[in-house]
């Protein structure tokens, strides 16, 4: 055993510190970006803005609204192959540039994504997602992805730390999520006592992939646009999002009405809701480490984007930086014990 005494930090921890800009307007601000990957010999410009692959979140109907931003989704992983397809007979090249199949790590996760990429190849992206991406047996995975595909363009995690973040970026991945129990529905740091603080994970994760040209996702822990903005800032290729997404028309979710108001349903993907969905139940080896939760509905979900990306491009304003690329260059990150004044907050 020992102790790590420096200070890990979150985004409630920091504000970013203003500095002299010459834009005259949010308008002169571009948020898109161009990136060439590690591995695969496809490179990617679009809004670095991604919706988790959560099925209350990363649905078809999500894709379809984000695509025409250039925003991603990494469409979750219970879909059918017969879904797949006739979701995609009418797709257009340009469409594949914003989606990802994902896939666990199982014998028959790996033959699923075989049968819908074969039947769909022009599908560009795997998102090879695991709440511990720490296990030999996510590595070995990986790297039997990698070997199968190697053109297309790989995300894997979740990992939180610099030299796992080398390991699979040398196994294989073009792009390593990070992130372990910062999300607003995951509770795997109280069930048990494992994780990280966003903010100096991408700190950590960022230095480490970029020393090797690979990339990575802030994944989780983002509330507000301001959030969005400090995961740039501190270093994140790309910010992926569950929560500020959920409780849209697209996103997944059974709809309820309580006396008047509507809500939809929300959960973790590792949340008893999900695991009696989806895998018959919690086995008696393992614990629920995900909440259910109902979110106000908030209708559709082109609202929640733009308002995302104004405030972007407003921190851009602040900061002096017309591109996205420039912020985290520009990025001064002050420590405060406060973040807002709340005295009209309910």
């Amino acid at each position: 055993m020992r102790i790590e005494t420096d200070l890990k930090l979150g985004f409630k921890d920091v504000m970013i510190r203003p500095k002299r800009s010459t834009l005259k307007s949010r308008s002169e601000v571009s948020l898109e970006r161009n990136f060439k990957f590690l591995h695969s010999t496809s490179d990617w410009t679009g809004i670095p803005i991604m919706a988790a692959n959560m099925d209350t979140v990363g649905t078809f109907e999500m894709a379809q609204v984000l695509a025409k931003e250039k925003l991603f989704t990494a469409i979750h992983k219970h879909y059918t192959l017969e879904q797949w397809n006739s979701f995609l007979k009418n797709a257009t090249p340009d469409f594949y540039n914003y989606i990802a199949i994902s896939t666990g790590t199982g014998k028959e996760d790996f033959e699923k994504i075989g049968r819908v990429i074969n039947a769909n190849p022009l599908l560009k992206f795997i998102c090879i997602d695991v709440a511990n991406g720490y296990s030999e047996h996510f590595v070995q995975f990986l790297k039997q992805t990698r070997k199968q595909y190697p053109d297309k363009i790989i995300i894997a995690g979740n990992v939180v730390t610099g030299e796992m973040t080398e390991e699979l970026l040398l196994a294989g991945a073009d792009i390593v999520k990070v992130g372990i129990g910062p999300g607003s529905v995951c509770t795997t740091r109280v069930k048990t006592g494992v994780g990280y603080p966003q903010l100096s994970a991408i700190i950590e994760c960022a230095d480490a992939a970029h020393g090797l040209g690979g990339h990575i996702i802030s994944d989780g822990g983002c509330t507000t646009p301001g959030d969005v903005a400090k995961a740039f800032g501190a270093g994140s290729d790309f910010v992926m999002l569950g929560g500020m997404l959920a409780g849209h028309t697209e996103s997944g979710g059974e709809l309820i009405e309580i006396n008047g108001e509507k809500y939809k349903q929300f959960y973790g993907m590792s949340s008893a809701t999900a695991m009696e969905k989806h895998a018959g139940g919690v086995a008696e080896y393992r614990a629920s480490e995900g909440k259910t939760v109902k979110v106000p509905f908030k209708g559709n979900v082109i609202a929640t984007v733009l308002d995302i990306l104004g405030g972007l491009r407003s921190t851009c304003t602040y900061v002096g930086a017309s591109r996205l690329k420039e912020l985290t260059k520009r990025t001064t990150f002050i420590r405060v014990s406060e973040q807002e004044n709340q005295v009209f907050t309910n």
